[in-house]
């Protein structure tokens, strides 16, 4: 009793460090950001030093608004090939923007957008329509999105009597529910289907823009997200997709531009062309690399417009295929929400920190007078200088928004801006606002020369820009930014229980037969080293902020280094050499499928632009190939199952087990059937008329869950009398291992039943290893040892495997197509 005890009180001190070390590690690593339940409204302008009109923020300049949003749009698919040092197929396929921004660079532009992570549609989304900045904690939304309860640009729309229609999508209908007149929403999950929400949206997007029941228009299409999950980006399918989206968009514009003049229906129309996010070459995105959060918007006004300052444009100019300069400007996806707020003269999101960005802002303001009543004589004003004037007005209602977002946000959350922080804004609010009397009686009452104003206004612009630029990279650094104080305490602590595990398995061991290594053997003395040496490394590697992508190969490193010494051992006992082998093959095998054969990343790995011959050599036309591909996951099944088989005939393997195992034995065989139905080899599909595809899937979850569930239930009411422990244990791991394989296996794919059996047969040669350094020539005396370096090799099999099959850990590493199996 005092035994058990004694265990006790070291397991509560070692959960509740467990405890402690994690929720403090997670309050630096996943970062929260409060969202307020405050709204805007018109006449919250009163309350600001800015000038205003009685019915909104700033003057609507735009009637019509059409934003179609193109799905995981990359940068290169919009901008020249020539911006870039080499050109790739899927380039210049969208000619129609190209085409535009060369011929009317004053009403048309192509901008960089830059996304903030994590780059999912979801958040993106919400990004977007908000104007704030939505934390890698959110990503866990991303499958079931809940509406969104945070002031946004959608909500204020329809707050301000504006006239919503949306298509595409129905991530949209999910986030504003009865938020649109019209909808037409359609499911956006299933990543192997590229055309229905395409067709849904072309179904109803053309003949929407010839209706005068809306507003703002948004369709968004997603074939280029799902060509890229499926395909790549390099693949014919991308390629065909960007194609029908260039001939959908010069149908759209060709509408618009018919219906643009004077009194017409889009006179006042402004058209949005943009990505949410962009992509990896593997058609990936979640993550925070250059690919991903580099997209793109073309904007296009149907009107002359005066081209911005140059010194508030950030266009970079570059000669297309026919020589003709075209120019790109760059633009934070953060500006948008609050740039279109403007444009549309509804009032800005309450949590916006975004910036009104002067060239798409541009775009569609044109030459109107502020206040047509109040600012005397305009008759001398260049279309520059009145432009300037409308836009640091604008500039003025969006810093004092930002300004009383930040000083309601570090009120009311628990989770605020330091006291530094909020100092360094209200200087840069106040210099920002030192001149602004000045400024606005310029605005009201100028009497002045165009060359007197045009300074100051300039001035008064970078002021503003100074104080909204800190405010939104302060906000990065407290939301997306890691606190790696709170990481590096939260990791001391999880040290400290681990030491406190260690003393504890000592005091346990002390009291029971096994012991841990001695240091009077020189080889368990070397066994112990070099598994804590392992572990340290591993443990170390973890600090790495590209650990992420190499990962499985260090892992696979560590483990073939436990291979090579542990043949070194069977070389010197002169037995098990074949099982030594057998495990440092499989190590070799798994290095390969880690880099190549297996993974996800296959397409664009260094491996294959370096050692390719061997493995594109093999056309996937050849039969060979194909008959390996269809033929050797059949196999490894029908090995597996074999191998069930030998373990329930060679011990005393009766009662619930045995139906459970061969009911895996089963699911084995439903399976084969169902990758037989999908086989290019055996046409099958006519056959099973669909069975295949979904039934088959069905019953094997089913079976699945009746092996768990019997496992589970059956020993409560059965009480088991056996002498033979260590075969019953045998038999229960077998049992439960194989009632979880089945499933495991089907929503892995073909790849599936090859990590299994990789895994079974080097489970197996770890267990014959185990100790082979131990044993001697008189074999072994006294108490059993714990050997420490086969739990060492399992972890370490175990991320290999992992890898093996295709998955990393990344946010672009979901393997979506699993969720689409049956």
């Amino acid at each position: 009793m005092g035994g058990w005890w004694r265990l006790g009180k070291w397991t509560v001190l070692i959960i509740f460090l467990h405890i402690i070390a994690i929720l403090i590690f997670t309050k630096g690593f996943l970062l929260t950001r409060t969202e307020l339940p405050h709204s805007s409204h018109c006449s919250d302008l009163s309350q600001s030093p800015c000038l205003s009109s009685s019915s909104s923020w700033t003057k609507p300049v735009v009637d019509r608004l059409v934003i179609i949003v193109l799905d995981a749009l990359r940068f290169d698919f919009v901008a020249p090939s020539s911006f870039f040092e080499a050109k790739q197929p899927w380039m210049d396929k969208l000619k129609v923007l190209q085409r535009m921004a060369l011929e009317k660079p004053s009403s048309a532009k192509i901008f960089k957008a830059i996304a903030d992570p994590p780059t999912t549609s979801l958040q993106r989304l919400k990004g977007l329509t908000t104007g704030a900045l939505p934390t890698f904690i959110d990503v866990g939304n991303s499958f079931g999105a809940p509406a969104i309860v945070e002031d946004n640009f959608i909500t204020q729309l329809i707050q301000n009597g504006k006239r919503v229609v949306m298509m595409g999508d129905d991530t949209w209908t999910q986030l504003f529910p009865n938020h649109f007149n019209k909808s037409y929403p359609y499911p956006s999950f299933n990543v192997k289907d590229l055309d229905t929400v395409d067709n849904g949206c072309i179904e109803h997007l053309l003949p929407s823009l010839y209706q005068q029941d809306w507003d703002v228009l948004i369709a968004h299409f997603l074939g280029v997200d799902h060509a890229g999950h499926i395909y790549g980006v390099n693949s014919t399918a991308m390629i065909k997709k960007l194609e029908q989206y260039n001939t959908v968009l010069e149908k759209v514009i060709d509408v618009l531009q018919k219906q643009s003049g004077p009194g017409e229906l889009h006179e006042n129309s402004l058209l949005l062309v943009m990505g949410d996010h962009g992509q990896t070459l593997n058609g990936d995105h979640g993550g925070g690399s250059a690919e991903e959060v580099e997209t793109s918007i073309f904007a296009m006004s149907f009107k002359d417009l005066p081209s911005v300052p140059s010194e508030f444009h950030s266009s970079s100019c570059e000669p297309d295929l026919a020589s003709k300069n075209i120019c790109v400007s760059s633009v934070q996806q953060l500006d948008f929400a609050v740039t279109v707020s403007s444009l549309l003269g509804v009032p800005f999101p309450f949590g916006s920190i975004g910036r009104v960005n002067p060239e798409l802002y541009a775009l569609a303001v044109g030459s109107w007078n502020l206040e047509d009543d109040k600012t005397g004589n305009n008759e001398g004003k260049t279309m520059l200088e009145e432009w300037m004037q409308n836009y640091v007005n604008v500039l003025c209602i969006n810093s004092w928004q930002v300004k009383r977002y930040i000083d309601v946000y570090s009120a009311l959350s628990v989770i605020g801006f330091s006291s530094e922080d909020l100092f360094e804004i209200s200087d840069l609010y106040a210099k920002a606002e030192e001149n602004w009397s000045y400024t606005k009686n310029l605005l009201l009452y100028k009497n002045e020369s165009c060359s007197t104003s045009l300074p100051d206004l300039k001035k008064q612009i970078v002021a503003y820009f100074d104080f909204l630029s800190y405010v939104a990279e302060l906000a990065r650094s407290k939301w997306t930014e890691f606190n790696l104080k709170m990481m590096a305490i939260g990791i001391g602590i999880m040290l400290l229980s681990l030491c406190s595990h260690f003393l504890a398995i000592k005091k346990v061991n002390k009291s029971n037969v096994v012991s841990l290594p001695s240091s009077r053997d020189s080889g368990i003395s070397f066994g112990l080293t070099l598994t804590s040496f392992i572990v340290v490394i591993r443990a170390c590697s973890l600090l790495s902020n590209s650990f992420i992508l190499g990962e499985g190969k260090v892992a696979n490193f560590l483990l073939a280094t436990t291979c090579i010494m542990t043949l070194r051992y069977c070389f010197m006992k002169k037995k098990m050499l074949l099982e030594a082998a057998v495990f440092l093959l499989l190590t070799f095998i798994l290095r390969i499928a880690i880099e190549v054969g297996l993974s996800k990343q296959a397409a664009t790995s260094q491996f294959m632009n370096v050692s390719s011959s061997w493995i594109l050599g093999v056309s996937m036309n050849q039969l060979v190939w194909t008959y390996m591909v269809e033929i050797v996951p059949i196999l490894a099944l029908i090995t597996l199952g074999y191998f069930l088989y030998k373990a329930i005939s060679s011990c005393c393997c009766w009662g619930v087990p045995k139906y459970v195992i061969m009911g895996t034995i089963f699911s084995y065989f439903l399976i084969a059937l169902h990758w037989a139905s999908e086989s290019n080899i055996l046409d099958l599909a006519a056959l099973l008329k669909g069975i295949g595809k979904s039934y088959i899937p069905q019953t094997i979850y089913v079976i699945g869950l009746s092996q768990l569930s019997l496992l589970a239930f059956v020993p409560l009411f059965s009480k088991e009398e056996t002498s033979d422990y260590k075969g019953s244990l045998f038999v229960k791991m077998i049992s439960i291992l194989s009632a979880c394989s089945s499933t495991v296996i089907i929503l892995q794919g073909k790849q599936g039943a090859l990590i299994a059996l990789g895994s079974v047969v080097a489970g197996y040669c770890i267990r014959r290893l185990q100790g082979i350094e131990q044993n001697t020539d008189n074999g072994a005396a006294g108490a059993s040892i714990l050997d420490p370096l086969p739990v060492a090799q399992w972890s370490l099999l175990a991320v290999c495997l992992f890898f093996a099959s295709g998955h990393w850990c990344a946010f672009d590493g979901l393997r979506y197509g699993a969720a689409f199996i049956g």
